[in-house]
């Protein structure tokens, strides 16, 4: 992943933002030291701005597209009251397994609930509202993710999508492959439906916000 804001940026920013908790910390040192991709974990930094939309929309009920090794399920349900409900995507199972083990020494992991499978697939057979829902997964279907996500959305709901800056590939024209060219016409969708209106926040890779018009 390429540098988009400063290190020292970043770190300053961390230290005065609310704390990871000691088994987020457990679970983002497991992946950053077993993991290949580890650099799709969210971070710390990220992973407070997740908790802080969820507890400002009084969130209940999460739904996750992409869940890797489950640290922005677990920001998630340490951020819901006892009864809430984080439902996340994953089709890597050894990816899934690795946040099991750790969702099992977290008081909040009880409620994290997996899908194993295609995301689009497991988005067809759910019902809605959820409070959030946070879009992580492949690149190239964001879009039908953002379309299903709607109908999904409670009325006061948030719907978060992250890499939408892409390492600044975004900037490129013509988008150099598929994920670019993809994750562009997102923005690009976003930012002109009628529906919804949307803040495309520069936090690390980028985070689009979108909830619905008034």
């Amino acid at each position: 992943m390429k540098i988009l804001v400063a290190p020292e940026i970043e770190a300053y920013a961390q230290v005065h933002s609310m704390p990871e908790s000691s088994i987020c910390r457990a679970l983002r040192e497991e992946t950053e030291r077993t993991m290949e991709y580890a650099q799709m974990l969210v971070g710390p930094l990220e992973g407070a701005f997740l908790k802080m939309l969820a507890q400002l929309v009084g969130a209940k009920r999460v739904l996750e597209i992409g869940m890797f090794t489950g640290y922005s399920a677990l920001c998630f349900a340490e951020a819901l009251p006892e009864d809430g409900t984080v439902v996340t995507c994953e089709i890597d199972e050894a990816s899934a397994a690795v946040g099991r083990r750790f969702f099992v020494q977290s008081p909040h992991g009880r409620k994290i609930d997996i899908k194993l499978g295609p995301a689009l697939d497991t988005m067809r057979q759910l019902t809605g509202p959820f409070d959030v829902i946070f879009i992580d997964a492949d690149k190239t279907n964001y879009l039908n993710y953002y379309r299903r996500a709607l109908d999904l959305l409670s009325p006061n709901g948030v719907i978060l999508i992250d890499n939408v800056l892409w390492d600044g590939e975004v900037l490129k024209h013509p988008p150099p492959d598929e994920r670019t060219a993809a994750i562009q016409e997102l923005n690009r969708v976003v930012s002109t439906d009628p529906r919804v209106t949307a803040v495309l926040v520069t936090i690390r890779d980028g985070v689009l916000v979108v909830k619905r018009k008034a």
